[in-house]
């Protein structure tokens, strides 16, 4: 009998001709799949032509040969730009040199232990490391799909990775970055640090995007200064961020129908070379430390949570798609955790009025009840 199970699916096995033939049953039950076996064999009894799902060799494919076909076939279609690029710089840098003649199926959690090895030798860093084993993990994932494989796929352990570390300006960095710069570079400077926009968002703005009667704008592009175009954010996440008074003047003062919002003095979009040049002589202007347009991002994600503003709140500014991508900002919360240590402090007689109460209770106390206990005709926030 030439029907299988394989991954709580009936399939239909058979040869024909010396060639494997593998096909899914339409009826998900034995007697279906027994049903649509003899369909098959009538078919190529009489000669007809049957589309052929796997051969004899799929499942013998080399690393190299399928890591060719996932790229073509999965990465392009799926990926932006910049994950093309490193997904093909990693494959043929790292994983086809050590996996490539490897047959698919005889890929085993020890060869991957081997090739972290190899990398460690080599003076790549857990998270390069790490990098590495996710583009093979997906890779893997989807040949052991494609091609049917009844295994699965050989376990990997991931390199403990310490936590990011975020450089952040303070409030006084800010104020005079902000004093030695003018022009287009002064409005997109306050625009990073007011609403922690990445630098392709920055570039990407578009007029269209700014909501002027509720005073946010809604970020839903990036451009790629290699393909020159716009695309969607990081992650495919559209996201709101409301304007505070400052940066919604200098926007009104040029406000236009439509077109990017930041250009150069040819009425071009923004180039990242740009960009760089701009903020480094700024830095050294100002006398700062040499910072990028992601530190920015860092600094308005950390001043919102030294203010006490809830995590989940900053998540959704920022745009992350996992709260654990904004926890590398949560050592800078404030916490009870300094009050009840103030309590050992043999002259301290009462407790704060805020002990014990959560972080993001008192930022909720301070900005949502003013909000609940006004009078009922609403108030222009922007008036004097």
């Amino acid at each position: 009998m030439a029907v299988r199970l394989i991954k709580k699916s009936w399939w239909v096995d058979l040869r024909f001709n010396h060639e494997r033939i593998r096909k899914k049953s339409p009826e998900n039950t034995r007697a279906g799949a027994q049903a649509f076996e003899a369909v098959l064999r009538q078919k190529l009894a009489r000669g007809e032509l049957i589309d052929r799902v796997t051969t004899i060799g799929d499942e013998n494919q080399t690393f190299e040969t399928f890591a060719l076909r996932w790229f073509n076939e999965y990465v392009l279609p799926n990926n932006k730009y910049s994950e093309r690029r490193i997904k093909k710089y990693t494959l043929h840098s790292s994983l086809v040199p050590f996996f490539g003649r490897m047959p698919i199926k005889d890929i085993k959690s020890y060869h991957v232990e081997q090739f972290k090895a190899q990398k460690v030798k080599e003076g790549l860093s857990p998270k390069t490391i790490k990098n590495h084993l996710t583009v093979l993990s997906k890779c893997l994932v989807c040949a052991y799909d494609w091609l049917d494989i009844t295994a699965k796929p050989p376990a990997i352990h991931w390199p403990k990775c310490p936590p990011p570390e975020t450089d952040y300006l303070s409030p006084d960095e800010c104020a005079l970055l902000l004093s030695h710069a003018c022009g287009t570079v002064r409005e997109l400077i306050l625009m990073a640090i007011r609403t922690g926009m990445r630098q392709g968002e920055l570039k990407g703005l578009q007029w269209s995007s700014i909501d002027w009667d509720n005073r946010v704008v809604i970020v839903r592009h990036s451009r790629c200064d290699r393909e020159k175009a716009l695309g969607a954010p990081k992650s495919n996440r559209t996201r709101s961020i409301p304007l505070d008074r400052e940066v919604y003047e200098v926007l009104r003062r040029r406000k236009q129908s439509t077109g990017y919002v930041f250009e150069n003095k040819y009425d071009r979009p923004l180039h990242h070379s740009w960009l760089t040049y701009y903020l480094d002589k700024l830095c050294e202007q100002s006398g700062l430390r040499r910072i990028t347009w992601h530190t920015l991002r860092h600094t308005f994600a950390t001043h919102l949570v030294m203010k006490g503003v809830p995590l989940n709140t900053v998540q959704e500014l920022l745009g992350h798609s996992t709260i654990m991508m904004t926890m590398r900002y949560a050592h800078v919360a404030p916490s009870a955790k300094r009050q009840a240590i103030d309590l050992l402090n043999p002259n301290t007689q009462f407790p704060s009025d805020n002990f014990g109460q959560p972080v993001g209770n008192q930022w909720l106390t301070a900005n949502v009840r003013p909000i609940i206990t006004n009078e009922y005709e609403p108030k222009d926030p922007y008036a004097a």
